[in-house]
């Protein structure tokens, strides 16, 4: 994984579809899924299933850590997956361990492993963190 500065994820252009950010991990999941078959990525892929686990864990981590998800942004560029999730809790993601009552803690180092690179930028409402996964 490669930490990449701010521009080099930036979004180049809207993706087509619906502008409002999705309501859950299930809709982003299927916003995603709608592209990548469109792209003509193999939705039974390994690729299209990392893709599918880093949407889940970023727009979930948004919702459940972030104070909700304030923006959600897909496009293909370059043989590659860009995909940002905008919340409105300022602070990076912190990795976490979970304990027997307290499941979890997996997330956020499967999306780095996953995505061949990361951005995490704060802004006055919160953060967007923006993630690049190669298709090919």
């Amino acid at each position: 994984m490669t930490v990449a500065p701010p521009a080099a994820l930036a979004p180049a252009a809207p993706a087509p579809g619906p502008a409002r950010a999705p309501t859950s991990a299930a809709a982003a999941r299927s916003r995603v899924r709608d592209l990548l078959r469109r792209a003509g990525v193999g939705l039974d892929s390994v690729i299209a299933a990392d893709v599918l686990l880093v949407t889940s864990e970023l727009v979930t981590n948004a919702i459940r850590h972030g104070g909700g998800l304030t923006a959600f942004h897909i496009e293909i560029a370059d043989d590659a997956l860009l995909l940002s999730v905008a919340d409105a809790n300022p602070h990076a993601p912190v990795p976490r361990t979970g304990t027997p009552d307290r499941p979890g803690g997996y997330g956020w180092p499967l999306v780095k492993r996953l995505a061949d690179r990361v951005d995490v930028r704060s802004h006055g409402g919160g953060k967007t963190i923006s993630a690049e996964l190669r298709l090919a």
